[in-house]
């Protein structure tokens, strides 16, 4: 055997750290359904609200783009595509929204009940 002499195949070792799709198993009486979609967002770009809205406006921009340069087609995909950026924009914002307001409420609550002890004791 020549010891100098390249192999032609080098083995690798095998890669594990690659997402696999999990495997449904609905005999608990859970229905699972596996949707591709559901690992779409990337680095939580579709629940930053920042993120969101700059897109959004990156689309309108490009909307108004294609429009000036006379291709309606493509301006009414990218409004489309501003649409939902703006539906999705919306729900983070109603979301603040009402988190906003339980952490006041909770707060509220919280010195209410400080209050009502002080008053016992």
């Amino acid at each position: 055997m020549n010891n100098n002499r390249r192999r032609n195949y080098r083995s690798r070792p095998q890669k594990n750290n690659f997402r696999r799709r999990a495997v449904s198993n609905s005999s608990n009486g859970h229905n699972n359904f596996n949707n591709g979609n559901v690992n779409f967002n990337r680095n939580g770009s579709m629940n930053n609200i920042f993120n969101v809205e700059k897109t959004m406006l990156k689309f309108q921009q490009l909307a108004k783009d294609a429009q000036s340069n006379g291709d309606p087609v493509l301006a009414q995909n990218y409004l489309q595509h501003a649409d939902h950026y703006l539906r999705r924009f919306n729900e983070l914002s109603e979301k603040k929204v009402n988190d906003v307001g339980k952490t006041n409420l909770s707060e509220k609550s919280t010195s209410d009940t400080e209050a009502l002890d002080k008053n016992a004791s």
